[in-house]
């Protein structure tokens, strides 16, 4: 496995990024030009080829769909931790491995401007093709990436992609319905919420599962009981206290990732609460930390090497050329019930 750093010593390559920004046109309009695309105006598509020309980027220099020439797939994601990104690292890898293709790892550190940049060199011959873990880019960067002819697959976007992308995820909703459910089930009918940034697509849509369950179980929504946090143990922690300062605190809180569920656990035991006698919590990922919480943590299971795994067998039907439709697959989740979940004290 290679990592590729952005201060790496290497000949620079000219980007679409680099042509808009001379041309003073968007990435979509520079990639419309070079793959001959008839919706540009005559004035800006001889503009956008005058620069292509002046830096040595020919128009119509449209990468193909063809059997790896490399050997090498950029995996793009923000960090590298011992739980999520790393499993679902780890089942890429192992794929691309019994392909002979390797990977090439590209932390992100959630910056724009580096995964951009990352993606500019990728895209630029340094690999044949991409997986794409939590991307930052927008819609319309995605979709430029697209039609420059680079192969990708988006895996658990960070936002929503546009029609044609393939994405691999979990069913969030699913999951969030299921770990509901299990804490209704129980008797639990306060249950507080500490969910991702807003906006993200896997915070949408486990507060839609979170939702239906209580729907279903004819629990009226409290808009308090919902709070907004970092997807870190910190983050985590910080929300707990403002839970169980409450007047009504929630009998059970269910966190949107294992990490700010153990914060969850953490904040009451420094308040001298027992889980889950007192306050019942469940997480989501089934990462290593669940196990090694104490108590052992219940939580949604996402089958995250699979996700990796799945990736690049949707990527490897664009770099063979075959039949393909993009598609938006949904892997099952399901719920992991252990000891940090009982009926309400």
């Amino acid at each position: 496995m290679r990592v590729s750093e952005p201060g790496a010593a290497r000949q620079e390559k000219v980007t679409i990024r680099q042509i808009a920004e001379a041309a003073g046109v968007s990435i979509a309009t520079v990639s419309r030009v070079v793959n001959s695309h008839s919706d540009v105006s005559a004035e800006t598509r001889q503009t956008v080829e005058r620069v292509l020309r002046e830096r040595g980027y020919p128009a119509g220099a449209r990468r193909s769909r063809m059997t790896p020439t490399t050997g090498l797939i950029g995996v793009t994601m923000p960090w590298v931790d011992p739980g999520y990104f790393a499993q679902i690292l780890s089942g890429a890898a192992e794929a691309l491995y019994e392909l002979g293709l390797r990977a090439v790892l590209c932390p992100t550190r959630h910056s724009h401007e580096r995964e951009t940049s990352l993606l500019d060199r990728l895209a630029s011959g340094d690999a044949d093709g991409a997986v794409l873990v939590l991307p930052e880019e927008s819609a319309d960067e995605l979709r430029a990436l697209a039609d420059h002819g680079f192969p990708f697959v988006v895996v658990d976007p960070l936002t929503e992609v546009p029609d044609g992308i393939p994405v691999v995820c979990a069913a969030h909703s699913s999951g969030a319905t299921q770990a509901t459910r299990h804490l209704l089930s129980l008797g639990h009918r306060r249950i507080g919420v500490i969910a991702g940034p807003p906006g993200w697509v896997a915070t949408q849509e486990r507060l839609r599962g979170y939702h239906a369950a209580l729907a279903g179980a004819g629990v009226i929504p409290d808009n308090s009981l919902v709070r907004y946090s970092n997807f870190r143990l910190d983050g985590g922690r910080a929300e707990a206290a403002v839970l169980l300062d409450l007047p009504d605190p929630p009998t059970a809180v269910f966190a949107f990732n294992d990490s700010m569920a153990v914060g969850v656990m953490q904040e009451a035991a420094a308040r001298g609460l027992r889980i889950p006698d007192d306050c019942s919590v469940v997480g989501f990922d089934d990462t290593v930390e669940a196990t090694v919480a104490v108590p052992a943590l219940t939580t949604v299971r996402q089958p995250l090497a699979e996700l990796g795994r799945t990736a690049v067998s949707v990527l490897l039907r664009q770099l063979n050329n075959r039949p393909f439709e993009p598609l938006r697959l949904e892997l099952e989740t399901r719920l992991v019930p252990r000891n940090s979940t009982g009926i309400p004290g």
